[in-house]
């Protein structure tokens, strides 16, 4: 198993006068092999980018395990150990102007890769590699190096964050909303980018959505959370069709009718 979750917990303390503990994530388990798409999938405020954020060492668990390729990740003390890490593990956010300082052209954010890199690479070799990240996202290069953020459209920028995940063709990719702030036109494009990656590469994926649709038609497996918990986990097509949980047929019922088979839920 190539990655697994073992007990994940976050509790965050909110209020000033009447102190609250309040558990984020609660002993979340689950387990994603190489190659293998999985969406995580609920409502807003029920742990999926708290989670996401856990994977990734961008905030330390309250408790829990998390194992990648058999090694404890929570154990990993040295900033090489770490880059290491973030190397082969990588994320892509929802917002496809956050990633951007206004003040920099969209170059930066690309070269910006190469501290990840363990050697080193002089200009040319690392302009070699943009441009062939650029062009295997379907950016022209030219069209898109030297301007700024502003300058491009939302589903260009999102593409020039999956041309940084192609340059570092890590092992796994946790995609938070990925396509949701950009233009139904471009989705499609920017979803294909990512299964393109898991065929050519065998990079695993990750979605946290909310849209069951988006975790039907790219997902191996799916899992449900609620309130920090993960309450359903089903290969998609067996979720859909036959839900177990009452949350789990809650969402579906929210989302407009897609198929005859739903119409009893």
């Amino acid at each position: 198993m190539m990655f697994s979750v073992h007990n994940l917990t976050k509790t965050f303390t909110v209020g000033f006068f009447r102190r609250k503990a309040v558990n984020a994530v609660n002993n979340v388990s689950f387990e994603l092999d190489k190659g293998e798409i999985i969406s995580l999938v609920g409502e807003s405020g029920s742990g999926k980018t708290t989670t996401a954020l856990m994977i990734l060492r961008l905030i330390r668990p309250t408790s829990g395990e998390m194992f990648f390729e058999g090694k404890n990740i929570l154990k990993l003390k040295t900033r090489e150990e770490r880059k290491k890490y973030w190397r082969q593990v990588h994320g892509i956010f929802q917002d496809p102007y956050a990633p951007f300082n206004p003040m920099y052209k969209v170059d930066r954010v690309l070269y910006q890769v190469f501290s990840l890199y363990d050697k080193q690479l002089d200009r040319k070799e690392k302009d070699e590699i943009v441009k062939e990240s650029l062009n295997a996202v379907g950016l022209i290069p030219k069209d898109i190096l030297g301007k700024y953020s502003h300058q491009l459209s939302g589903g260009q920028r999102q593409r020039i964050m999956v041309a940084r995940c192609y340059m570092l063709k890590p092992k796994l990719i946790l995609a938070d909303e990925p396509v949701s702030m950009i233009d139904a036109s471009t989705r499609a494009g920017v979803i294909e980018l990512f299964m393109k990656l898991c065929n050519d590469l065998k990079t695993s994926v990750m979605f946290i959505t909310h849209d069951l649709g988006l975790a039907y038609y790219t997902s191996n497996r799916i899992l449900i959370m609620r309130k920090g918990e993960i309450v359903e986990e089903a290969l998609a097509e067996s979720l859909l069709e036959h839900p177990q949980h009452p949350y789990t047929k809650r969402l579906l019922n929210d989302v407009p009718l897609l198929c005859s088979k739903w119409k009893d839920f």
